[in-house]
């Protein structure tokens, strides 16, 4: 196959539904590189609550102060790479205080400024999957294809529990549910960027898929920009 050009792909649904893990894939089996937007909304949230400022006043700090704070985003190959004050972050921006306030943290205008920037800088040169939940509405809303991921409440619970370690029960999915719930009322509500399918986007509902057909569905979608 010969490239037309190198395409930007973004993964954007609600919490649960897969786009990280998929787009991880999606990225790894074409040779792209692979961007992590709640990642940076989860460095973002790790620096501020290491530099000691109470979520309160979060709301409060101006552009510039959202700019000082030391995170910093590098590709050396195809994957981005995150670090908050000099260190490589991973297991760190999933734990329980940095889920605790994440969904604040993407809802403040200077927030989503600073990380605006660095996922721009990232897609210039194309051969780029982000998922996130405003990848093809509002961050690349030109890219060249833009899917969204969508799966039932109890199946996105059940994956998430899954993804820690759990062998859910019954009582475990239903707690979950609730939390994914209320995270998905936080994303469509908020006043700026809330979680939108995007126009022109492949909707997907992976409830009834394995991992591997997820992925494949959204690679022959870009495989489609293709020609032999």
């Amino acid at each position: 196959m010969n490239k037309l050009a190198q395409p930007v792909v973004t993964l954007d649904g609600p919490a649960g539904s897969g786009k990280s893990t998929t787009a991880k894939e999606v990225a790894r089996r074409l040779g792209f590189r692979h961007l992590d937007s709640g990642g940076l909304y989860r460095a973002l949230t790790l620096a501020l609550l290491e530099e000691g400022i109470p979520p309160a006043q979060w709301a409060d700090l101006t552009d510039d102060d959202m700019n000082g704070l030391p995170v910093r985003v590098s590709s050396p190959g195809t994957e981005f790479v995150i670090e908050v004050a000099g260190r490589v972050v991973q297991a760190e921006l999933r734990g329980p205080r940095v889920t605790a306030h994440v969904a604040f943290l993407a809802s403040l205008p200077a927030a989503r400024r600073r990380l605006l920037h660095l996922q721009h800088a990232a897609g210039e040169k194309g051969g780029l999957v982000a998922d996130g939940r405003d990848m093809g509405s509002v961050v690349f809303p030109d890219a060249d294809v833009k899917v969204y991921l969508v799966a039932d409440l109890r199946e996105r619970a059940k994956r998430r529990l899954e993804e820690t370690g759990i062998i859910p029960n019954n009582s475990d999915v239903e707690r979950e549910s609730k939390v994914i719930a209320e995270r998905d009322r936080q994303d469509s509500e908020r006043e700026l960027s809330p979680l939108r399918e995007p126009s022109n986007a492949h909707r997907i509902d992976t409830t009834s898929l394995n991992f591997n057909e997820q992925v494949e569905e959204v690679v022959a979608l870009v495989e489609a920009l293709y020609v032999d």
